[in-house]
């Protein structure tokens, strides 16, 4: 099925835009994101995908009820990796009171088993927020601030996290979206990272900062 329309699995939305799966019109995710100044093409032929991003990311939206029906969720993802897109892949996974004690399923599976990136969200409003972010850019105010912390996605320092070998602009937004600040992400042990981005990335990102460390 996601042979159909390889062309379109492949399609770039212009900026400010975003290319949605059809299933998706009547959602109260699709009214925050025209709050947020989206604009949405809506699409039928997307094959997994949810989400087409003009930053060339392609988002997979696992919501709590797929994780508690129970395995299902897994062909899901498979399928979406192998889907063959040259798009940057993210999962956004809900996170809730009823999925919590699965969370730790999915990120192994997803993040260790498949190296995809993953992004938890509350639901469909906290991801309708971090999707308008990521459709106009780095240019506004984080939709999404934690508390008092620090701007997560300043220019700057977005520009530097993806300096590291290894990461875009999706798996960029995943780490600031866990770490308020480049200090925290620079302090970050592997472990603290391997949840995140996996082994591989984890060391990749140990590395390059204290790399930096070391010669200032």
């Amino acid at each position: 099925m996601e042979n159909k329309a390889p062309e379109l699995l492949n399609a770039v939305p212009p900026y400010g835009h975003m290319i949605c799966s059809d299933k998706w019109r009547n959602s109260s995710f699709i009214q925050g994101l025209k709050g947020g100044g989206v604009k949405i093409l809506f699409e039928t032929e997307l094959g997994v995908a949810d989400f087409l991003l003009p930053n060339k990311s392609s988002v997979l939206y696992v919501s709590e009820c797929d994780i508690i029906a129970g395995s299902s969720y897994k062909r899901k993802v498979v399928r979406y990796r192998n889907a063959g897109s040259s798009f940057q892949e993210l999962v956004l996974v809900e996170k809730t009171r009823l999925s919590e004690q699965y969370f730790p399923a999915v990120q192994k599976f997803v993040v260790f088993d498949l190296g995809l990136s993953l992004l938890p969200i509350s639901g469909q409003a906290d991801a309708s927020q971090l999707i308008t972010q990521m459709v106009h850019g780095e240019g506004r105010e984080n939709p999404f601030r934690r508390k008092s912390s620090s701007r997560l996605l300043d220019p700057l320092v977005l520009a530097l996290v993806q300096q590291i070998p290894g990461v875009g602009k999706v798996k960029a937004l995943v780490l600031l979206r866990h770490f308020s600040s480049i200090q925290q992400l620079c302090n970050a042990s592997p472990a603290e990272l391997e949840p995140i981005v996996g082994q591989a990335g984890a060391q990749q990102i140990h590395s390059f900062f204290h790399k930096h460390t070391a010669g200032t």
